[in-house]
């Protein structure tokens, strides 16, 4: 997942005026007990538990008073730990469309003598939350579950609101609940767009706000397998078809190519509007870009930037290679894997064949490997969408702008999108500058943002179910 800076040029983006103060919030301390116990219920892949995770949020929900009938708890019979949760709160009216509210419960794997606390005990310690998740993505979706509950307490909202709570997200290769219900099940998470982790913002290094962030869509993730083989022989007779030789030329090959830049909505209107935020020698060739995508001096210069560089286009690198069989053998076999991140509307064949004329050795084999999902189809850049977003943080936040972007990185957005559901990386909790520790040590995310983006959040649901 990935979080990136109103757009001063669309009419339903501006800069936002300073949030007035809230007060206290009496539903806060049950919020914090259902956060803690997502948050220290073990959900990794190898020793933890999604199924016990979301039948404890059953659990809640239920006791909020939810019937059974609209409480989904799903396990597939060969994943049994690895269960979802998709709850159901009818509208009154049956033919406005619903919306969802996606979340993955599975964490990436923590061990405890790495890090500086158990990760699977929540601190809270100079006004961070620490543990494994509290950011990916534990927080987000303690929020969607705490606002269900809300909501059932509340006048009942125009469109039905669902929450679907998944595991397998994570992990490539994994078995995923988002996967899954979009196949066996989609008439249950059936919504006219879905709300989802990937947006959020950034806070700064003295906790004040930097940036909101609505994600509208993604780059798709796929490996590919540069591969050369040979029958080898005695080392002390070396011949010119070495395939270390040969893949390490295509992988410079691979190293020297450009993909075109590719602008969307979503993307133009990042450069267009976010240049205020960058270093000054950069602004004039964002804006440049945004106007002109041939703009061959400013493509120069964004590439430099690998998040700039990111945004442009289809990027592809080298992430592992394995060659030889022995020290005293010539190589019978070299492969290599480059990873490609490819931007909506260019397609997993044509990223390969690309490759391939790069590299132009037919003695090296480029195949695309294992689809983690088809490449999404870009949801609408629409005001139904942006229009609330913008008009809430007015509300939340200070004078902070709020962005449209793509992500870089993946979530499970692409299965629901395969189905026909848009789903938006909404904004509201704002994360850290260097990541928070998310995927690696020390996760971490502050109290503050956590609490704001509950109830930011909590509006912006119940703005998007009023509409």
């Amino acid at each position: 997942m990935t979080r990136l800076p109103s757009l001063l040029a669309i009419p339903f983006l501006a800069l936002v005026a300073a949030p007035a103060i809230a007060a206290p919030d009496p539903t806060e301390p049950a919020f914090r007990a259902l956060f803690r116990e997502l948050v220290e219920t073990n959900t990794t892949l190898s020793a933890g538990d999604c199924t016990r995770a979301v039948r404890q949020v059953a659990d809640r929900l239920r006791a909020a008073g939810y019937p059974d009938r609209d409480l989904h708890l799903l396990v597939e019979p060969s994943h049994p730990r690895e269960g979802s949760l998709v709850a159901v709160l009818p509208g009154t009216d049956p033919k406005a469309g619903a919306i969802l509210l996606l979340g993955h419960v599975d964490v990436v794997e923590a061990r405890r003598e790495d890090w500086t606390r158990d990760p699977f005990v929540m601190v809270e310690e100079d006004g961070f939350f620490f543990a494994r998740g509290v950011a990916d993505d534990k927080a987000q979706s303690a929020i969607f579950a705490d606002s269900m509950i809300r909501l059932k307490a509340e006048p009942r909202l125009k469109r039905t609101v669902k929450l679907a709570l998944t595991c397998g997200e994570e992990t490539s290769g994994a078995f995923n609940g988002a996967q899954w219900l979009a196949r066996n099940r989609p008439e249950l998470i059936a919504a006219d767009f879905a709300m989802n982790e990937g947006g959020g913002g950034r806070v700064r290094g003295d906790g004040t706000p930097e940036f909101l962030a609505m994600q509208v869509g993604e780059k798709h993730y796929q490996d590919y397998a540069l591969e050369v083989t040979h029958p080898g022989g005695h080392s002390s007779r070396p011949v010119p078809e070495n395939p270390i030789y040969i893949l390490a030329a295509a992988l410079k090959a691979v190293e020297a190519t450009k993909f075109p830049v590719a602008l969307n909505d979503t993307t133009a209107a990042f450069f267009r509007n976010a240049a205020v935020m960058f270093p000054a020698p950069v602004r004039p060739h964002m804006e440049a870009i945004a106007r002109n995508p041939a703009d061959k001096a400013a493509e120069a210069v964004l590439s430099m930037d690998p998040t700039l560089n990111a945004m442009l286009r289809t990027t592809c690198v080298a992430t592992q290679v394995s060659a030889g069989h022995a020290q005293n053998a010539l190589p019978q076999r070299a492969v290599a894997n480059v990873n490609c991140r490819i931007i909506p509307g260019e397609t997993v064949e044509g990223t390969r064949a690309r490759l391939e004329q790069a590299i132009a050795n037919p003695k090296v084999s480029v195949r695309a490997r294992d689809l983690r999902n088809e490449v999404a189809i870009q949801p609408p850049l629409s005001d139904r969408v942006m229009g609330p977003a913008v008009a809430l943080a007015r509300k939340h936040f200070g004078e902070i702008p709020v962005l449209p972007m793509m992500s870089t990185g993946a979530t499970d957005a692409p299965f629901l999108a395969a189905i026909g559901i848009p789903v938006y990386g909404v904004p509201g909790i704002l994360y850290e500058a260097d990541g928070g520790g998310v995927h690696g040590l020390n996760e971490r995310i502050r109290v503050a943002s956590v609490m704001k983006g509950r109830a930011y959040l909590h509006d912006l649901v119940k703005a998007y179910a009023s509409q």
